[in-house]
């Protein structure tokens, strides 16, 4: 328990130094290397498609940084629970979670009670529940659009630069695979292979940041939470999807798609009753 608790807080403190590392290189790459090579010729100045480019990049950046911090600035736990919940006498001191069916549950990770708590996010290092959801899954939209964006880029600046070709659909299959023995036998470049590398980086993150967000908003919808669905204890609700994601993303959902704007009154942590006690690993 102590070893993998201990592993826990280590992937806790890392994540989110790989994810600001990841974010500053993107923006490195970008103003030095993509804009100047794939948008300006030769003695020519930038034009309005480098602007267009900038732009488009500068806000699928914003917003995930914007929502990064929102996620952090609107934590999901409870303010009114602020002892620890005691286990029944047979519970087993491994589980990770203690849950409360009343729509409290304890992270040993954070320390905090947690309210209506979906998963804990080692990327932003807190617990994702009601109150920053909303804001988790705009953070998930986003970090995907930039990755995916700076991977198309990534892609244009190989082909001009180093006339590597990606017409063939087998060119990621090979790709690593081959820059990795041509860096080791002198045949490919450092910076060549960082930006290989960087292509599966970006193109690993944004896949799984659209996948985390198709899966939250399918669960916000039938108005259930991963980690119940994970246990298989279906708490049964009866709302419909239209009253479920408006509950996340509140009545200026609009504004929110495109602003890292608070969109959700607070939740009352009182208005719940204890009904229970169970567990979620």
């Amino acid at each position: 328990m102590f070893t993998r608790m201990l592993r826990l807080k280590l992937l806790n403190a890392v994540a989110p130094a790989y994810f600001f590392t990841a974010t500053a290189v993107t923006f490195i790459l970008y103003f030095s290397l993509f804009i100047p090579t794939i948008f300006q010729g030769p003695g020519a100045a930038l034009g309005l498609p480098a602007a267009l480019h900038t732009a488009l990049f500068l806000f699928l950046m914003l917003n995930a940084l914007g929502n990064y911090t929102m996620t952090l600035r609107h934590p999901a736990e409870s303010e009114g629970d602020e002892g620890i919940p005691v286990c029944s006498p047979d519970c087993s001191d491994s589980v990770e979670v203690h849950y409360l069916l009343n729509g409290r549950h304890f992270c040993k990770l954070c320390k905090k009670v947690i309210l209506k708590r979906d998963h804990h996010c080692f990327f932003t290092g807190n617990c994702i529940g009601n109150r920053n959801m909303r804001y988790f899954i705009m953070f998930c939209v986003y970090t995907s659009g930039s990755c995916l964006y700076s991977l198309v880029l990534g892609v244009a600046f190989l082909t001009v630069e180093y006339s590597l070709s990606f017409q063939n659909p087998l060119t990621f299959l090979t790709l690593l695979p081959l820059s990795t023995a041509d860096f080791f036998l002198g045949g490919t470049s450092g910076l060549q292979f960082f930006l290989v590398l960087m292509l599966y980086v970006w193109l690993g993150i944004g896949l799984v940041s659209a996948g985390f967000c198709c899966q939250q908003v399918l669960l916000v919808a039938r108005g259930q939470t991963w980690c119940l669905v994970k246990r298989g204890r279906l708490v049964e609700n009866r709302s419909p999807w239209r009253s479920n994601l408006s509950e996340v993303f509140g009545t200026r959902w609009l504004l929110g798609l495109f602003l890292p704007l608070q969109t959700v009154e607070s939740t009352t942590p009182g208005d719940h009753n204890v009904t229970g006690h169970s567990h979620c690993e």
